[in-house]
């Protein structure tokens, strides 16, 4: 069956009074019946607290939105596993949270530096040349004043690279941008800023 989702909202959550949770837990017992009903107000009831939850560990609003959206898969498929006299149910999706943000977590570092080793290789293979034959000689305010005119998103991408020192995993990251258009930018900028130079001389 497919799974009914809720946008996620990152609205905080007052404090829950015990009537709130005896009332999330029988939303939660109802939803291992399949009740999409009780599901949708469980979502609406937790969906802050798990994305709280998930922001806390991934540090970022993107990965905690796509990990929240996974845990509610997870809460709709697993809520027969919880059992109301062993703890709330809040406290039950908030594990199952914490846990799946912790993975993510982990498999993004790994794919992160996977993909830093890959950048730094390419980096010393097409970048080199760039800076031994332009950038490397020229002052650092006209070579900005020159980054500038090259306008966005491509400044922005080769300020970040070069000034910055980030590679094209971290560009990625910063921007919020898949790993391809990070070195796309990076590639395209540095063709716009050697064009400059070289136009004027420098």
């Amino acid at each position: 069956m497919s799974t009914p989702l809720l946008e996620v909202s990152s609205t905080p959550v007052p404090a829950m009074s015990p009537n709130e949770h005896e009332r999330l837990n029988r939303l939660l017992v109802q939803t291992a019946t399949a009740d999409k009903h009780a599901f949708s107000a469980l979502y609406d009831a937790l969906a802050p607290t798990v994305y709280s939850v998930c922001l806390s560990v991934l540090r970022n609003p993107a990965l905690a939105e796509e990990v929240a959206q996974d845990v509610f898969v997870e809460v709709w498929t697993s809520a027969a596993k919880f059992d109301p006299r062993r703890g709330n149910a809040r406290s039950w999706v908030g594990r199952l949270a914490h846990g799946r943000a912790v993975d993510k977590l982990r498999s993004h570092v790994a794919a992160v530096q996977r993909d830093d080793r890959d950048s730094k290789l390419e980096h010393a293979t097409f970048a080199e040349p760039i800076e031994d034959e332009a950038l490397n000689n020229v002052e650092a305010h006209l070579l900005r004043r020159a980054v500038d005119e090259i306008g966005e998103p491509h400044s922005t991408a080769v300020a970040l690279a070069f000034f910055d020192g980030l590679t094209h995993a971290e560009l990625a990251e910063s921007t919020g941008v898949p790993l391809g258009t990070a070195k796309t930018r990076v590639r395209d900028g540095v063709k716009k800023l050697k064009a400059i130079l070289e136009r004027e001389g420098r």
